[in-house]
C-alpha cells in the first residue's frame, strides 16, 4: 500500500552534535554567556535558556536576554565521555538534549518523559494514524521546541497616545451681553492671549442703557450711594472694566462701543485638538467662527482659552488590555515630536467610554508641559508598567494567529499536531496561555515555520 503524505517537513538535527556542543560548553571549549563571559564557573554549574534555539549559556542564574525566560542549570556531562557513543544509547529529553540518562525517567528541567536516543540513520517513530491525519491538523517535522513556563512576569504594555489640552485648566469666553461685534482682536485659533488683553469691541443697547442710568444717578442723586453702587456693579458684571467706568463718569456720556478684555491667559480654541485640519487652511491659522459684524447672544460661548503648560495625554487602550491598567500605574512616555525627551508620569483616570471609531478606551495622563513643550495633537509612545502577573507563558513565535483562532503545534511522536489555545495578555514577546495546553507538553518554538496558509484556513481543536 502506498501512503501519500500531503505535507512532510524534515529538518532533523543531529542529536550527537548538540550533545557535543553541551560537552564543549561545560569544559569551556566554546562559551557564550548572557554577559559575554565564560560559562565555566568555580562550581562547575552551567546555566542555559530552556529554548534551545537561543543558544544562551551563563555561569550564573539569570534571565535569557533573547526571550526573558529563567536560565536553568544544565546536567553535568563529563568531558571524558564519548559523544558519539552517547548519541546512540541512553535517554534524553526531546526539548533539552543536554539532559542525558542511562534509564528512562522525567526531564529535570521541563518534566517531560525522556526518550531513547536514536542514531542518525534510524527511521522516524510515526504511527500510521499520525501519517494519515489531514495536513491541516498534523505536520511531520523535527524542529526546536519549548514548553509552557509557569512563572510571574513583570508586565509592560506598549501603547500610543495623543497630546491634548487639559480642560481642567481652561476658561470659556462667553458673551455677557447681547450685541453686535464691531471689532475683533482675536481672529484665529491657537492665538496666544494674555490676561488684560482686549478681545473685541461690542455695541450693546443693554450696555448703553445701563451706562445712562449710572450717569443719571451720578448727576441727579449723588447722595444715594446704594443705588450708585448697584448701577456700577451691574456695569462691571456686563463686562465693563473699572477703568472704563471711571472714564464714563469723567466724560459724562455713555460709550457705544465697549472693549471687552480677557480675564485669563492662554491660547484660543473653539474645540478639542482632535479636529481634522482643513486641507486649504492650516490648523494653526484657521479663523475663528465668530467675526466682526456678527450678533452674539448673552451667554453664547465665543471660544475657549486653554493653558498650554497644563496638558494631558490620552492613551489608546484596546479592550482586551483594559483589566491590566488602573489609575496610579507608572508610564514612560516617549514623544515622537522630540526624540530623546523621555519622561515618566502616572495614569490619572480610565475613561469608562468605548470609542467606536478606533475600538479603544482612553487612559488619561495629565502632565506639566512647561518643560517638555510638546505640541498639542502630537503622538506619544508609552510603556505602561502594570505590575506582576503569575501565569503560563509561551514565546510569541510559538503561537500563530488564524484570525479569531490561536494555534500551537504540540509534539506527538516525531510530528506535531495543531491545537487551538485560548490566549490572554501579550507582553515582552510572551503570550499568556489561558487554556488548551498542559505544562509538560512541548510545542514547536516557531509555529509559523509549520504553517501552510492554504492548509490551515480551517483548523480543528484536537481537544474537542
Amino acid at each position: 500500500m502506498k501512503l501519500i503524505f500531503r505535507k512532510y517537513i524534515i529538518s532533523r538535527r543531529d542529536v550527537s552534535r548538540r550533545i557535543l556542543l553541551a560537552v564543549g560548553l561545560t569544559v569551556g571549549v566554546a562559551a557564550f554567556s548572557c554577559n559575554h563571559s565564560s560559562p565555566a564557573s568555580s562550581t562547575g554549574v552551567t546555566y542555559t535558556c530552556p529554548m534551545p534555539q537561543d543558544s544562551v549559556f551563563s555561569d550564573k542564574p539569570g534571565r535569557c536576554p533573547k526571550c526573558g525566560m529563567d536560565l536553568v542549570p544544565m546536567h553535568e556531562i563529563h568531558s571524558g565521555s564519548d559523544p558519539t557513543e552517547a548519541a546512540g544509547s541512553g535517554f534524553t529529553c526531546p526539548m533539552h538534549p543536554q539532559v542525558h540518562s542511562d534509564t528512562p525517567g522525567a526531564c529535570s528541567i521541563c518534566g517531560m518523559s525522556l526518550e531513547r536516543i536514536k542514531t542518525g540513520d534510524e527511521p522516524l517513530s510515526l504511527s500510521l494514524e499520525m501519517l494519515l491525519k489531514p495536513a491541516n491538523q498534523a505536520v511531520v517535522a523535527n524542529v526546536p521546541m519549548v514548553h509552557l513556563a509557569q512563572r510571574e512576569e513583570d508586565l509592560e504594555l506598549e501603547v500610543l497616545g495623543d497630546v491634548e489640552y487639559d480642560p481642567r485648566f481652561s476658561q470659556s469666553i462667553s458673551g455677557k451681553v447681547s450685541g453686535r461685534i464691531t471689532k475683533m482682536y482675536v481672529k484665529y485659533r491657537y492665538q496666544k492671549i494674555n490676561a488684560g488683553q482686549p478681545i473685541m469691541e461690542i455695541y450693546s443697547q443693554e450696555l448703553v442703557t445701563a451706562q445712562n442710568n449710572y450717569l443719571f444717578l451720578l448727576q441727579n442723586d449723588t447722595g444715594n450711594h446704594s443705588l450708585i453702587a448697584s448701577a456700577k456693579q451691574r456695569l462691571l458684571l456686563l463686562g465693563m472694566s473699572p477703568k472704563q467706568l471711571e472714564e464714563v463718569a469723567r466724560q459724562g456720556k455713555a460709550r457705544y462701543a465697549v472693549t471687552i478684555f480677557s480675564s485669563a491667559s492662554g491660547v484660543a480654541d473653539e474645540s478639542t485638538a482632535r479636529d481634522i485640519p482643513s486641507p486649504v487652511v492650516n490648523a494653526a491659522t484657521r479663523p475663528l467662527s465668530i467675526k466682526e459684524g456678527m450678533y452674539i447672544e448673552k451667554g453664547q460661548s465665543l471660544f475657549t482659552l486653554f493653558n498650554p503648560s497644563k496638558l494631558r495625554i490620552a492613551l489608546q487602550i484596546f479592550p482586551q488590555h483594559q483589566e491590566m491598567l488602573k489609575p496610579g500605574d507608572k508610564v514612560t512616555l516617549r514623544p515622537e515630536s522630540t526624540p530623546g525627551a523621555e519622561f515618566t508620569a502616572t495614569i490619572h483616570e480610565m475613561v469608562p467610554y468605548y470609542q467606536t471609531q478606533s475600538n479603544t478606551l482612553i487612559a488619561r495622563i495629565p502632565f506639566d508641559n512647561s518643560r517638555q513643550k510638546l505640541p498639542v495633537g502630537s503622538t506619544v509612545r508609552a510603556t505602561v508598567f502594570t505590575g506582576y502577573k503569575n501565569a503560563g507563558w509561551l514565546p510569541e513565535e510559538a503561537v500563530v494567529s488564524l484570525g479569531l483562532d490561536k494555534v500551537v503545534f504540540v509534539r506527538e511522536q516525531d510530528g506535531f499536531l495543531a491545537r487551538k489555545v485560548k490566549t490572554g495578555i501579550v507582553s515582552k514577546h510572551l503570550v499568556q496561555i489561558l487554556d488548551g495546553l498542559k505544562p509538560n507538553e512541548a510545542v514547536a518554538a516557531n509555529a509559523g515555520f509549520l504553517v501552510d496558509s492554504e492548509s490551515f484556513i480551517m483548523t480543528k481543536n484536537a481537544a474537542q
